[in-house]
């Protein structure tokens, strides 16, 4: 089988894939009820590009609302006060340990001023901590607190990820396939 023609087999699967895992979900949308009609295959038996890109963004479309959904849920798990931005500064800093703000910013995509005024709040919360530079003592670095990490950890356990939940019976090499398409989506 060529690349094409297993490419071309992987697509014909996607909108399938995704419309079964958002009826799992219990989503009654036009992509979940069984494919909208400008989906319909042609005689040939497959979709035109602009059709199946369309058929991905919907079915993208879908998954961010699952993942909204669960950040919003996530962040409110954390503190009641807790925006879903503020939830995603503390996953990064958890998994990446203290950083300078302009990191930080850099990694988020965000102006710095961003950063400052989600800090400040977290610190409010008592979530993050400025600690000094060792190497240059003007400039601070950003920190998880042992509290925050001890209830964004209590909140992952609790609290599992519906894409997980979704995608933790799929075999496993339909969850590398799924990750190396979006990896090539994502890639520049």
């Amino acid at each position: 089988m060529t690349d094409n023609t297993k490419a071309d087999a992987a697509a014909e699967e996607i909108p399938s894939a995704a419309a079964d895992a958002a009826a799992a979900a219990g989503l009654n949308t036009s992509a979940s009820a069984g494919l909208s009609a400008s989906t319909a295959a042609p005689s040939a038996g497959r979709m035109d590009n602009a059709a199946a890109i369309a058929e991905v963004e919907e079915q993208m479309s879908v998954l961010f609302g699952f993942i909204q959904a669960n950040v919003r849920a996530a962040a409110l798990a954390v503190d009641p006060a807790l925006q879903p931005f503020g939830l995603k500064v503390l996953r990064i800093l958890v998994k990446m340990g203290p950083l300078h703000s302009s990191v930080l910013a850099d990694r988020m995509f965000v102006d710095r001023s961003i950063i400052s005024r989600q800090v400040k709040q977290l610190q409010e919360l008592g979530l993050a901590e400025t600690r000094p530079d060792p190497e240059d003592g003007r400039a601070r670095y950003v920190a998880a607190t042992d509290e925050a990490i001890t209830r964004l950890t209590a909140t992952r356990e609790s609290d599992k990820l519906v894409i997980f939940t979704h995608m933790n019976s799929w075999p496993e090499e339909d969850l590398l396939t799924f990750a190396g398409y979006l990896k090539r989506l994502t890639t520049p």
